[in-house]
């Protein structure tokens, strides 16, 4: 792997896939490979101004269209791929967000009917700076603006589910899919358990930026260009997506209601911790209790992302997953060199 294989795909919109699982793949890669990848906005461009209301611009269930799926050569069910996010850039100078009428975690929804009328279809744009890393709020109802700081990420990733289901790229689930965490970013290696043969991993939803739990639904939505690496853990499974950065291990959990996420998160660290760190299940579930961090993914999907994390710090003096993270680092020094 010292001289990696590097590969890039700007897709045509007409190869933009909108399901995990029920498609054929873009392309087939090699375990190693580089992808050097754009990916398109979640309205798939089409909102490009206040009056580009997304229920005249899009036809629903088109939004959050994905990049690939990429065929993995070897990679079979009881593997686990890694995803190592190399570098995560907007690819325009501005973003999108917007209110949607009966979406969100503050209004009356599909799935919680009340009686009031929806709130409003309002468009923000977001102006970039990509050399200063930052995004511009501009209130709609004032004269309000400040700058945040931009930290791009990706609310999709995923591979094909189990079972030979196909799931709305809208969907976050044990494959991954529409998990909205802003822990998806450079430097983190994503860890996605393979359902069917080539594990057929999608990619999309980038954020300019998102606030924890994507309140009102949308994040400041824009397209990417990204860098990533696909290697294979063989042999070793994966129930539940995990990342993995330099000071933290990182776990998900997707489910209704918000409890059930956040249990499946914590559980899955606790065995993380026992599987590969040597820790007594109820040692682990002690020290997870005491040190974990548990920031909200969304709590506006079709399930709820939940999340826990633990500093690497604290834990026995041991790689995870094979010491794949840092043997990712690595390649992506390497390539950046």
């Amino acid at each position: 792997m010292s001289d990696p294989r590097v590969q890039t795909f700007r897709p045509d919109p007409s190869e933009y896939v909108w399901t995990f699982g029920g498609v054929p793949p873009l392309a087939r890669i090699a375990p190693g490979t580089i992808l050097e990848l754009f990916t398109e906005d979640c309205f798939a461009g089409r909102v490009r101004g206040v009056d580009d209301l997304v229920s005249e611009v899009c036809e629903f269930p088109y939004v959050n269209p994905q990049t690939g799926p990429f065929y993995v050569e070897g990679a079979e069910p009881g593997d686990t791929l890694a995803v190592h996010f190399i570098s995560v850039q907007p690819a325009r100078d501005w973003a999108v967000s917007t209110t949607v009428p009966l979406f969100g975690a503050l209004t009356s929804t599909h799935a919680t009917a009340t009686l009031q009328d929806p709130l409003p279809e309002v468009i923000w744009m977001w102006q970039l700076d990509r050399d200063k890393q930052l995004c511009r709020f501009e209130a709609r109802f004032g004269d309000w603006q400040v700058d945040l700081p931009m930290v791009p990420m990706h609310g999709t990733v995923g591979v094909a589910p189990a079972n030979l289901e196909v799931r709305s790229s809208l969907v976050p689930d044990a494959h991954g899919g529409n998990l909205d965490t802003p822990e998806m970013r450079a430097g983190v290696t994503c860890y996605l358990g393979v359902n069917v043969e080539g594990a057929m991993l999608s990619i999309g939803d980038g954020h300019a930026r998102q606030g924890e739990g994507e309140t009102c639904g949308v994040a400041a939505e824009c397209a990417m260009d990204t860098v990533l690496v696909v290697d294979l853990v063989k042999g070793v499974p994966c129930p539940w997506p995990r990342l993995e950065s330099d000071t933290h291990l990182i776990t998900t959990g997707s489910a209704r209601p918000l409890e059930d996420a956040f249990r499946v998160a914590q559980t899955e660290l606790v065995r993380w911790l026992e599987t590969e760190f040597g820790l007594a299940m109820l040692d682990a579930y002690q020290l997870v209790s005491q040190a974990v961090e548990s920031p909200l993914a969304n709590v506006v999907d079709t399930n709820y992302t939940s999340v826990a994390k633990i500093a690497k710090q604290y834990l026995p003096p041991m790689p995870a997953m094979r010491d794949t993270h840092a043997r990712l680092t690595e390649l992506a020094r390497a390539y950046r060199s």
